[in-house]
């Protein structure tokens, strides 16, 4: 089984697999009111298609949303760039490759694109990206003649030029751009770039001073036995 993980792009990459979601995100604001007694989890959702506004239910209270700024700013499949050189094509979903942009929004450099391999194709995987990794989601293929694993996230090494061939064909799915300019820390499931900040968030998920969600009412979970390293990141 595959689990589409695409989030806002789920429509577009499912595409990719001849998979038609039913879904089309757009940029909007939202909030979220205290819980409303007597509001039913099956009351049906309003819509304003003119005003593009939406009203509905969630965790007991009423969800407002709506887009300012009128527009989407995701792009549809179609507005995608698609670069094609021989035996190989590549669809910019986010960001810039190779010259050509996709209009998807981005607010750091960014490079997320499909590459389709015939048999026999290659392509180069420049340098100028901080930060690069591919992934083979179908066929064979590898990279400087390291055989790519499939649906293995393959991280590359920095500023230095690539090649991706395959001689059997292959669709391979290449992501990365800016890197960070300060550091992050990981340590279970918390995240920042001051190992303080993830040591009072132990204290405070440990004294159940962290919020719960409305209406869910499951198991705590304890923070993990033993010291569980710090990874930090770059």
């Amino acid at each position: 089984k595959v689990v589409n993980c695409g989030g806002q792009w789920a429509r577009q990459i499912g595409a990719m697999a001849g998979v038609e979601v039913p879904l089309q995100p757009v940029k909007h604001q939202y909030v979220i009111t205290e819980r409303i007694e007597g509001l039913s989890p099956d009351a049906p959702t309003i819509r304003d298609p003119d005003r593009r506004t939406y009203f509905k239910e969630e965790v007991g209270g009423l969800v407002m949303g709506g887009d300012p700024d009128g527009h989407n700013s995701y792009g549809q499949r179609g507005d995608l760039p698609v670069i094609e050189d021989g035996h190989a094509k590549a669809i910019v979903i986010m960001g810039e490759l190779w010259g050509e942009r996709a209009p998807t929004t981005t607010h750091a450099d960014t490079i997320y694109a499909e590459i389709i391999l015939e048999p026999g194709g290659m392509i180069p995987l420049e340098e100028d990206a901080d930060e690069r990794a591919v992934m083979l989601v179908g066929g064979e293929a590898s990279v400087d003649g390291h055989a790519l694993t499939l649906y293995q996230l393959a991280v590359l090494q920095p500023g230095r030029e690539m090649t991706l061939e395959s001689r059997s064909g292959a669709r391979v799915m290449l992501m990365g751009g800016e890197a960070f300019t300060t550091k992050r820390h990981a340590w279970w499931n918390f995240v920042s770039s001051s190992r303080e900040r993830i040591n009072q968030a132990k204290d405070d998920w440990r004294e159940g001073r962290f919020g719960t969600v409305p209406g869910e009412d499951g198991e705590f979970i304890p923070l993990p036995d033993g010291a569980p390293k710090t990874v930090t990141y770059p």
